[in-house]
């Protein structure tokens, strides 16, 4: 069976590689800030963070699902989307893209706990049968180290790696060290909860031993 990944995140794909699973990479066209500034006209205020991970992952996979359709109408398989924001001090973060953000958000970070969402969404495609979806959202606390030195935040956010990653830090990587305590799924941090991905794959009739494709890195 296939997936599709409706992302390029290399997070997200290496995530999936690790476990196995070889996944056709597709960029969704999403405007996010366009996606949720009509959600909070809508609502008249701010989403959530929990419901604004959802809204944004829904859209991307439904805006492959229906290339997919045009594209490849022979697809049989399943295809994810997602996405990640931090939360901290009543303040939700996605990517900071600059230096000057990254390394404000780390001064704020040191020695504090936040809490990383990440929303799912996942379609099982059929050819010639309407799309099936199942939703979900993950949440795993991040505690980071109060020693932190501003030397080793200057490094790390030259080093590039926190600017394109939502919350500007990675617990995967080079900003693994920096992190002391993760409560709940660690690869809902990594950018998508394989425990949640298993059980809406499984919400959709899909057994995820099924889905691999190469054996798991050791």
């Amino acid at each position: 069976m296939r997936v599709c990944l409706a992302s390029t995140s290399p997070a997200r794909l290496m995530l999936l590689r690790q476990v196995g699973i070889e996944p056709l990479a597709i960029a969704p066209r999403v405007d996010e800030d366009a996606v949720a500034a009509a959600a909070a006209e809508a609502r008249g205020g701010e989403l959530p963070p929990g419901e604004l991970v959802l809204l944004l992952a829904r859209a991307k996979a439904a805006d492959v699902v229906r290339r997919l359709a045009d594209g490849e109408p022979d697809f049989d398989g399943i295809v994810i989307g997602g996405d990640s924001m931090f939360a901290l001090n009543g303040r939700v973060y996605g990517k900071p893209y600059t230096p000057d953000e990254a390394t404000r958000r780390w001064h704020e970070m040191r020695g504090s706990t936040g809490v990383l969402y990440s929303g799912h969404s996942v379609h099982r495609v059929r050819p010639g049968a309407a799309a099936e979806e199942a939703t979900a959202v993950a949440e795993a606390s991040v505690t980071f180290a109060d020693d932190v030195s501003d030397a080793e935040i200057d490094a790390y956010v030259a080093s590039g790696e926190p600017l394109h990653v939502a919350g500007a830090f990675t617990v995967d990587s080079l900003g693994g060290a920096f992190i002391t305590r993760v409560e709940g799924d660690p690869s809902t941090v990594v950018g998508m909860s394989l425990s949640t991905l298993r059980r809406l794959a499984t919400d959709l009739g899909v057994t995820w031993t099924d889905l691999w494709t190469a054996p798991a890195a050791s």
